[in-house]
């Protein structure tokens, strides 16, 4: 089984890599492979537990994808990504489930919602990804990439408590909603120690090699004592995630020109053996059921994954505008607030808001509860077919066709619509988006395009601080130079000091708001190469 195991790795990545070469959708050509590939005679049948493939893709992949979250964005998306990645994902499964229900009552009512929320939590990183290459605003890419992290913490918690119905245990709403606060409070709580515990690692240890090999085992310890403790280990490992990114600018250059590398493989890998893996079960799981069960059973995929393609926008586009409705409400309160002075008396009583005027306040105000939720028609059509399904939900119906209490035909029955459903996505929507982003204009060439609305006279700010500091800079040189030549040493410990101001003014604008998070990391990278050419020429001259 080790060798069978190595060729499907091998052959998965091959097929993958040869797909990222020609810019082909890579989990629809490894799938499609490797449905192909099951037909063959020598292909082996590989049989893994769900529960432990589950255990093992899950934590590096969110790990991976919440390191290079923005924080900011994040924070200021927050109610957009609620709204997507809880109430989204509890519609969605009732939806799903109900139909299922319907169709194939032998799937019981608890066993029609697991498969609702399995089939519920959209990979956002895959929209996330499209979205980068065509340039969507920044505003959108926030949501996109907050949903993906969020959603598959709401999926897994329902995934759980259905499971228990099924297996006979009594669970009441109110039990329900206090197993999803503990899950998410224990969940949060121990990402964030082992964030903390991380980061100082990272910031004691120069070794990257070492450093990078905690990060690879980190997620794992995270997720596994966050579900020990009946703690939800997405957010766990999400929560720490989010944390060591957030503050990746503060450690050695060295660490952050290695783990990207690192865990971009990783994701290459593990997605890849994922998509070939279903495909190779699928024929067998086919197989598995009678002639009658397959027709019923592909009716059954067909109509979840018209659900799932239509719950989305039916969802979208009303919560958003009501939203929209619910800020500018929010608005005129303050507007209000500051006409009739009662706005001005509780500024003075606050000590964050004493500093700021009425005007200033209130445009703070905007920034802070209003900077990226006010989405567009176009950005809502973006995010509502965003809604491609991915490795979370094949991985999921894996661990799910292991429960004894579903039986045999149930468990294929999820299998298959989570195989079909996936696919389905895939095809239709991932396929189809870019058409969607090039028709809306969604993207576009300026500013704006990439980075999301920003605030210009904030960014001119910024420019003109770091072009002060420069001025200082050269002109201190030259005073230096007058006085004297310095040699090679010095002028290597100045360009360190200088690559050192530009760090600090760069962390220093992005924790005020005033710079984005992706700006900052296209900033940083360019200065870690700055200081990867110092140290190459320092130990090129020591070797002379």
């Amino acid at each position: 089984m080790d060798a069978e195991l190595f060729y499907i790795l091998v052959g998965s990545v091959v097929v993958a890599a040869i797909s990222r070469w020609r810019g082909w959708p890579a989990p629809l050509v490894v799938t499609v492979a490797a449905l192909a590939a099951s037909f063959l005679p020598f292909v082996p049948d590989l049989d893994i537990d769900g529960h432990v493939l589950l255990n093992l893709v899950l934590p590096p992949l969110l790990y991976s994808a919440a390191l290079d979250v923005s924080f900011v964005g994040f924070k200021r998306s927050l109610p957009q990504i609620q709204r997507l990645g809880i109430w989204l994902v509890l519609l969605t499964t009732l939806a799903v489930g109900l139909v299922a229900w319907l169709i194939l009552p032998s799937l019981t009512l608890p066993g029609a919602l697991l498969l609702g929320a399995i089939v519920a939590p959209p990979d956002a990183v895959s929209a996330a990804a499209i979205g980068r290459k065509l340039g969507l605003p920044r505003r959108i890419m926030n949501v996109l990439s907050g949903e993906s992290l969020i959603n598959d913490a709401t999926s897994l918690t329902l995934y759980r408590v259905f499971a228990l119905i099924l297996a006979g245990a009594t669970v009441t709403i109110p039990n329900g909603v206090w197993q999803f606060v503990l899950a998410v409070v224990i969940g949060v709580a121990i990402g964030l120690v082992f964030g903390i515990g991380l980061h100082q690692l990272r910031m004691r240890i120069g070794d990257a090699v070492v450093i990078g090999t905690f990060g690879l085992l980190a997620p794992f310890g995270a997720y596994a004592i966050a579900e020990h403790l009946g703690g939800s280990g997405v957010l766990a490992v999400v929560a720490m995630g989010i944390y060591v990114g957030f503050n990746s600018p503060r450690t050695d250059y060295t660490t952050r020109q290695q783990e990207k590398p690192l865990w971009s493989s990783a994701d290459l890998l593990l997605e890849s053996f994922v998509f070939a893996y279903i495909g190779l079960q699928f024929p067998r799981v086919l197989s598995d059921l009678g002639s009658e069960s397959v027709a019923q059973i592909l009716w059954l995929s067909a109509a979840v994954l018209l659900v799932v393609l239509l719950v989305r926008p039916l969802y979208v586009f009303p919560v958003n505008a009501w939203a929209n409705r619910a800020d500018r409400r929010r608005l005129a309160r303050v507007d209000r607030g500051i006409e009739s002075g009662v706005f001005d008396q509780r500024r003075k009583k606050s000590r964050r808001w004493r500093q700021y005027s009425a005007d200033e306040l209130r445009t703070q105000i905007v920034r802070e509860r209003m900077a990226g939720l006010q989405l567009t028609w176009k950005d809502n059509a973006v995010i509502s077919w965003a809604g491609m399904r991915g490795v979370v939900t094949l991985a999921t119906a894996l661990a799910a066709a292991d429960l004894a209490t579903l039986g045999t035909e149930a468990s294929h029955a999820i299998v298959v619509v989570a195989f079909i459903v996936t696919v389905g996505t895939l095809l239709l929507q991932g396929l189809t988006l870019p058409m969607l982003i090039t028709s809306l204009a969604a993207q576009r060439v300026e500013w704006e395009s990439k980075h999301g609305r920003v605030d210009l006279g904030l960014f001119d700010a910024f420019a003109k601080r770091m072009n002060r500091v420069e001025k200082d800079a050269d002109e201190a040189q030259q005073v230096e130079d007058a006085v004297t030549r310095p040699s090679f040493d010095e002028l290597i410990a100045l360009s360190r000091g200088w690559l050192k101001v530009r760090r600090e003014i760069v962390l220093a604008e992005r924790d005020a708001g005033n710079l984005d998070e992706e700006v900052m990391r296209e900033l940083l990278a360019a200065m870690d190469a700055e200081e990867l050419a110092l140290d190459t020429r320092s130990v090129t001259r020591q070797q002379r």
